[in-house]
């Protein structure tokens, strides 16, 4: 049983490999990377930042990598992105899940690191309006650095240990938030109906 040991008003969740899946995978993104790098740009410790902490397009994100798009490439890199888009999909848990929550009284919030195309089939989906929607793109950083957590707890308006936040990664969903003092817990996607699971057998106080 996944406890909580602190009394909780609001839960977070990461986005893609908690609620999500993308079922076509093409990463447009990445090949983009590669393509500069090719050019002869050498990678840098802030690329991921460069495509998920501002807003863009393929050839925004290329014109920051300080590269020129050739038209073939870049309809190939859009054929691709808007094939992973279209492949989006939201686990058969989630929806019942958050609306579990919702009965419960909780604040409800996304947390996640992405490129701005990936957000809209996400809120597409989602069976109820939530409390706030934190994309790194909107903030201008990405897990785990602290400003994205901190951003989280404005705008729901809790202090961080009245906070659970979900995810699958270690370092930017369950080592990020603890150190800003959130409550954290580790999902494991090995069944359609983990977090249907994890959520219904959470041990907590409110």
């Amino acid at each position: 049983m996944a406890t909580v040991l602190k009394p909780i008003r609001a839960v977070v969740f990461d986005v893609y490999g908690t609620l999500a899946e993308i079922r076509d995978r093409r990463a447009p993104f990445k090949r983009l990377l590669r393509y500069a790098e090719e050019q002869g740009r050498e990678p840098q410790a802030d690329d991921a930042a460069l495509v998920m902490a501002q807003r863009g397009s393929l050839p925004e994100v290329a014109a920051r990598l300080g590269v020129s798009l050739p038209e073939a490439l870049y309809q190939q890199l859009e054929a691709d992105l808007q094939a992973e888009l279209s492949s989006i999909r939201l686990f058969d848990d989630v929806n019942g899940t958050l609306a579990m929550l919702r009965e419960r009284g909780l604040k409800l919030a996304l947390c996640s690191n992405l490129a701005e195309p990936y957000a809209a089939p996400i809120l597409a989906q989602l069976g109820l309006p939530l409390d706030c929607y934190v994309w790194s793109f909107e903030v201008g950083a990405i897990k785990p650095d602290s400003r994205i957590y901190a951003y989280v707890l404005q705008r729901l308006g809790c202090v961080a240990e009245e906070v659970l936040f979900v995810g699958d990664s270690v370092e930017a969903d369950l080592a990020g938030p603890t150190r800003v003092g959130m409550q954290a817990l580790l999902i494991e996607r090995g069944q359609p109906l983990a977090l249907q699971v994890m959520m219904g057998e959470l041990n907590v106080h409110y």
